[in-house]
């Protein structure tokens, strides 16, 4: 894909893949949630998800006559498929179990902040800006303030541990979706972004099922159990969560600039703290929606410092 020279397309087309980048991706979090609690097992879910999603878009490549068996390409997608989908968001889906939605997506947000530090071939040109520093360390500070107050409940309440542990594992999980996000950026092929995510998801799906059986959701899984409302959620999951939102973030990536579409990393925490509230009767305390702030003006920081230097090199290749 390319993210250099923006390509003219219709304004309109443009508010609508940003509409549905930073409302449905933020929305996503509480659908989870949804599904979780109407009865849906954690990893039958990320099972489900991914392999209904990644073989209506492969179904739909195909029709579209793309390329679909591209040995490289599968292996590429299949490794990032790994980190992106199956450890990111299944360690999403895992703590959503426990923990709020709205925490979850606060916690997520700090995404960018492990692409500077992970992204080892840009360390000289990211970490020689001072702009880029400083938003790392306030950064930081954000991360810090969000576990400060679970710290402080654990000496008082034992049972809090349980919301550390959730944490910990969500600033896990950020990293391997940079990871990932950092592995297919480097490896990247002449292949279709459609096929390459059609890949990705079904591979994630298909490791979802050993998990699934190996927690023993499938033996004891009960169908008419699991509510209307978890399976409405599901839905919502596979066709705008992992189709509609994933190939509109694709489409922007190639039309415009990489600092304008990163942009969802502001929204999508905010649209999930707001759905917890009014929907799920979250508790969101001061020190979340702090942290959240903090979090996301360190963003805001590195994304400025990025935006600049692309500007320069822009500048210096007119004159």
């Amino acid at each position: 894909m390319s993210t250099s020279t923006p390509k003219k397309v219709s304004p309109l087309m443009v508010i609508i893949a940003y509409a549905i980048v930073y409302i449905v991706w933020g929305s996503t979090y509480f659908s989870i949630r949804v599904a979780l609690q109407g009865g849906f097992p954690p990893m039958l879910l990320g099972a489900f998800r991914f392999l209904l999603a990644g073989v209506l878009l492969l179904v739909w490549c195909a029709l579209r006559g793309e390329k679909l068996f591209i040995l490289k390409n599968v292996l590429n997608a299949a490794v990032s498929g790994v980190l992106l989908l199956f450890v990111g968001i299944g360690i999403v889906i895992w703590v959503e179990q426990t923990l709020p939605s709205a925490m979850a997506a606060i916690l997520v947000s700090a995404a960018p902040i492990w692409f500077v530090l992970l992204d080892y071939p840009k360390w000289s040109e990211n970490l020689r800006n001072k702009w880029t520093i400083t938003g790392l360390i306030i950064g930081f500070l954000g991360v810090i303030l969000l576990f400060a107050e679970q710290v402080i409940k654990a000496f008082a309440d034992k049972g809090i541990t349980t919301n550390l542990t959730g944490m910990a594992m969500l600033i896990i999980g950020s990293m391997c979706w940079t990871a990932g996000s950092i592995y297919s950026k480097y490896r990247a092929t002449s292949g279709s972004g459609c096929v390459n995510a059609a890949w990705q998801m079904l591979t994630a799906g298909i490791l979802f099922i050993p998990a699934s059986l190996m927690s023993g959701e499938v033996q004891h899984l009960n169908l008419p159990a699991i509510t209307a409302n978890a399976w409405l959620g599901m839905a919502y999951l596979v066709v705008f969560g992992s189709i509609a939102g994933f190939s509109a973030y694709v489409w922007l990536l190639q039309v415009r600039p990489i600092t304008q579409v990163s942009t969802y990393a502001y929204i999508n925490p905010v649209v999930a703290v707001l759905l917890g509230i009014f929907f799920a009767h979250e508790h969101i305390t001061f020190w979340l929606i702090m942290g959240l702030c903090v979090i996301l003006g360190s963003v805001l920081l590195i994304n400025m410092a990025k935006y600049h230097s692309a500007k320069s090199i822009k500048l210096k290749a007119q004159s």
